[in-house]
């Protein structure tokens, strides 16, 4: 008879009622189209190429497909591999999971098992005491959902948890591609001002030749010489940013890099680095952002808390239940008539608590009005995030394509104008105006198209990309992040 209504109190708590608040997601505070104007035209010049339109999903785009630098692929899958951030999160994710399973665990009731042998002596006489026995103690019984709430809270939380290691993961994918194009960059600029030094220092050879010989005066040595040593000035600063661009690298991979690591092709010696992919529509955010998907796992957290809330309200019901034998003597412990049993419910209500449980309902009600507002944030930073890669995107291919004209121009006008001062047509002064044009030229394309490259890393991770190594079909993508 007991264990039939221990059995039914059991199923009770199972099936208890939730006083958790209806759920509904809130609706995102963005248009539904992303912005449009000539920032956003692709295709609008010869200089800018349209997307094709079978580009898949950024989100969709695995990111050994989207990057097609093979040095840049290995740094990316041995940082996924050793990043110390990146550990620490998926750490993380398997704490939050045992507090879940911690939580679980309180719906049941914990069953012991336990023996005791007393001896005790009064005036003179001694007796004995023996007992085993198995049951539970203080099982609270979830009537009014509490537990339940906690639990759904716990869940939240760990999948919220989830969602921030995929995050960090994006970052941290996007984080090694803007590392090693700035890496690119700077052995770029430095041949650049290698290249410049030299020059400079034929310049000042020549017009030091020249002066000997009355061509050129000492002003012009000297202002050779001013170039010649501003030249080697930034070939030390290149020097050294290359350097420290490794050693970021390195920092952020968390190993050495790979011994077949050598200088590769410069930034603008690179083929397409990247694969073309498709911004899609801002409700595809929703559902492929970790961080607004990590957003709304807190908010339904937020949501349960506020049931456990509600649920100190009711009345609380505990359990104390035992089962087993007692006997005066250790040999008689499991005969027959020693049976002995214990059923001990106990009821709380709150009656009194000058307003703690009002209090503590009004916090998780604001806490979950904080959520909501942070959930709102997340998808406005999403989309203002994908607005301006997208802008990016197009202006940036025009802008590197005036920048090289720029320097074919720049180069033309050098080339002249060394022409014509070595026949002592033209001054030094249109001689080193030319050489600084160019440098300047060349210094803002490598500057440019490392802006370019970064839009175009920056706009695959605000899309959602990086989670994944392959790509995989659309429909299966939003289950596969959801487990990554």
């Amino acid at each position: 008879m007991k264990l039939k209504l221990l059995s039914v109190l059991c199923a009770a708590a199972l099936s208890a009622c939730s006083l958790d608040p209806v759920y509904q997601r809130p609706a995102a505070p963005v248009a539904t189209t992303w912005p449009t104007g000539a920032a956003y035209a692709t295709g609008a010049s010869a200089a800018t190429p349209s997307i094709s339109p079978a580009a898949p999903n950024a989100a969709d785009v695995g990111w050994r497909d989207y990057f097609k630098d093979p040095r840049l692929q290995e740094l990316i899958g041995l940082a996924l591999d050793h990043n110390r951030d990146l550990r620490v999160a998926a750490l993380q994710v398997a704490e939050y999971e045992a507090q879940y399973r911690i939580t679980r665990a309180e719906l049941a009731p914990t069953i012991d098992a336990g023996g005791s042998l007393t001896n005790t002596r009064t005036d003179g006489a001694v007796s004995h005491s023996n007992t085993v026995s198995v049951g539970t103690t203080s099982w609270e019984i979830d009537f009014f959902g509490r537990i339940r709430s906690l639990k759904r809270q716990a869940l939240e939380n760990y999948l919220s948890t989830q969602a921030s290691r995929t995050s960090t993961q994006l970052s941290l994918v996007a984080d090694v591609a803007t590392d090693y194009l700035q890496l690119l960059s700077d052995e770029t600029l430095l041949k650049v001002s290698t290249d410049t030094a030299t020059a400079n220092q034929s310049t000042y050879d020549l017009t030091l030749s020249m002066m000997k010989i009355g061509s050129a005066s000492l002003q012009d040595v000297r202002e050779a010489q001013t170039s010649l040593a501003s030249a080697r000035a930034s070939v030390a600063s290149y020097t050294r940013a290359v350097a420290q661009d490794r050693n970021n690298l390195i920092a952020e991979i968390g190993c050495p890099l790979p011994d077949d690591f050598a200088t590769g092709p410069t930034l603008l010696e690179s083929d397409a680095m990247f694969a073309d992919v498709d911004a899609g529509i801002p409700s595809d955010l929703l559902a492929r952002r970790p961080d607004i998907i990590e957003a709304e796992h807190t908010l339904k957290a937020a949501n349960a808390n506020i049931g456990a809330a509600r649920a100190a309200f009711f009345p609380k019901i505990e359990l104390t239940a035992s089962a087993g034998t007692a006997s005066t003597s250790l040999s008689q412990l499991f005969k027959a008539s020693t049976g002995a049993w214990t059923f001990a419910p106990t009821i709380t209500m709150p009656i009194f608590d000058y307003g703690s449980n009002k209090a503590s309902l009004d916090v998780a009600k604001i806490e979950k009005d904080i959520d909501v507002a942070d959930y709102e944030k997340a998808i406005q930073t999403a989309f203002k995030e994908v607005s301006n890669a997208l802008a990016g995107r197009a202006t940036y291919v025009d802008q590197v394509a005036a920048d090289r004209d720029y320097v074919k121009s720049a180069q033309d006008y050098y080339d002249l104008a060394q022409a014509r001062y070595k026949t002592g047509t033209d001054s030094f002064l249109t001689l080193l105006t030319a050489q600084r044009t160019l440098y300047t030229a060349q210094e803002q394309l490598v500057t440019d198209e490392l802006a370019k490259l970064s839009n175009q890393v920056t706009l695959y991770k605000v899309l959602g990309g990086g989670w994944s190594a392959s790509t995989v079909h659309e429909q299966a993508a939003a289950s596969d992040q959801a487990r990554s």
